[in-house]
């Protein structure tokens, strides 16, 4: 039986979209994010084992903002969505950007009782 994971992830809607840093094509959604690593949903299948280097591009005003990060294909499994693939990766020393990302997203989605501070 494979070990589960117990790390808390920020559940995302599939509007974060991950492409490869090098060749600039798309390559998924995020579908969750911690500190630690990711999963992302694709159309293809990933390589486990590989390392990716990847880039987010972050909506903004004016023009999007780039957050690239290496990570590690921990695994891949067919989704309940006919034609979509779950990956969960590794983060190779994520950069502040993308902690400062983790940090405003769980802040963003998380709920607090009334004078609570987080």
């Amino acid at each position: 039986m494979p070990i589960q994971r117990r790390i808390e992830r920020q559940q995302l809607p599939s509007y974060l979209k991950v492409f490869n840093r090098i060749t600039d094509k798309p390559m998924g959604y995020i579908g969750n994010v911690s500190l630690d690593g990711l999963m992302l949903i694709s159309q293809l299948p990933l390589l486990v084992g590989a390392r990716f280097d990847m880039r987010l591009k972050i909506p903004g005003q004016n023009a999007p903002r780039f957050i690239d990060f290496s990570a590690t294909c921990q695994w891949c499994r067919e989704d309940v969505t006919p034609g979509s693939f779950d990956s969960g990766f590794a983060l190779v020393a994520p950069p502040a950007e993308f902690v400062e990302m983790v940090d405003s997203l769980r802040r963003y989605f998380s709920f607090y009782p009334l004078g609570a501070s987080a």
